[in-house]
């Protein structure tokens, strides 16, 4: 997949360490105050709550038994490329917010309040990526290429989905770092061998334009000449397939482990680029998380 966050996770060709991440600081903030909710200074005498939050609680709008807006925080690591094509991999940190239902004024609702999150029958998507930068000196066999910024995508998708399957469809733009189209085609089978225990499996397509593909696995005459490496123009299309295995435990309706394991093959013009030829077409990722589950009620 290209990497990146979906609302639900990202999607990714080859997944990039610091995955989902904005800053260090950002994913202790948002680990801290999605997790936990507790202020630094509270007063015990005083209920051990700033009066806004104990108004919040005490109104029951946080974990409420109707809510009307879910989503899940995820935090944890992951062991992926160090960058796309490469045969190194690396270990970072990796967050990431799902969303799992919206309740809109009206009446229109949108994915589910259920404690996995996982949606019924056909509906739209959101989908957000993010892709670490390639520093290229900082690898032998790269050294001369160009660097390339991080970039963030954001787009939608559609999908149906039962109990025991789901396919989708996502597209995204790179408004962000490659200004370029991308997009995921998928399947899962999604089986629950014991309570609190969802396992899915299934088949994954990662697409790019040309300018994605030339962006991440093209080289120039200019990077040729300072590189070695031969010039190379690859085209946009299919740029990768494989599968993804993905266990997710709830202990209960607000905690939970995540775990995945994802192998991705290069395929047609990134599979050639001299790029994937000097590391490896075969693309793999582990990732652990616990997951938090936070309910709104408005």
């Amino acid at each position: 997949m290209i990497p990146g966050i979906k609302l639900e996770r990202l999607t990714k060709l080859a997944p990039q360490p610091n995955l989902n991440v904005v800053s260090a600081a950002g994913f202790a903030a948002a680990f801290s105050g999605a997790f936990f909710a507790v202020p630094a200074h509270a007063d015990e005498d005083e209920g051990g709550l700033p009066p806004a939050l104990e108004f919040i609680v005490e109104n029951e709008y946080i974990d409420a038994e109707n809510p009307d807006f879910v989503a899940t925080v995820r935090a944890g690591v992951a062991v992926s490329p160090a960058y796309l094509g490469s045969s190194e991999y690396e270990l970072g940190p990796s967050a990431a917010l799902r969303l799992d239902y919206v309740r809109f004024p009206g009446g229109f609702e949108y994915g589910s309040g259920d404690a996995v999150g996982f949606r019924r029958g056909l509906g739209l998507r959101g989908s957000v990526g993010y892709i670490g930068k390639r520093d290229s000196g900082d690898y032998e066999e790269i050294e001369g290429l160009d660097d390339i910024d991080r970039a963030f995508e954001a787009g939608f998708g559609i999908g149906y989905e039962q109990r025991n399957y789901r396919v989708f469809a996502d597209i995204r733009y790179g408004f962000i770092g490659h200004h370029a189209w991308v997009g995921d085609v998928g399947a899962d089978a999604i089986a629950y061998p014991i309570e609190g225990l969802t396992l899915t499996l299934g088949p994954r397509i990662s697409l790019g334009d040309e300018r994605f593909a030339d962006e991440y696995f093209g080289v120039s005459e200019e990077e040729s000449a300072r590189s070695g490496i031969e010039a190379y123009d690859a085209e946009g299309g299919v740029l990768g397939a494989g599968v993804l295995l993905e266990a997710r435990y709830q202990f209960n309706e607000r905690w939970g482990l995540e775990g995945s394991a994802e192998y991705m093959r290069l395929m047609n013009d990134a599979a050639d680029s001299p790029i994937a030829e000097s590391g490896s077409e075969d693309q793999y990722e582990f990732r652990f998380s616990l997951t938090r589950r936070i309910s709104l009620d408005f």
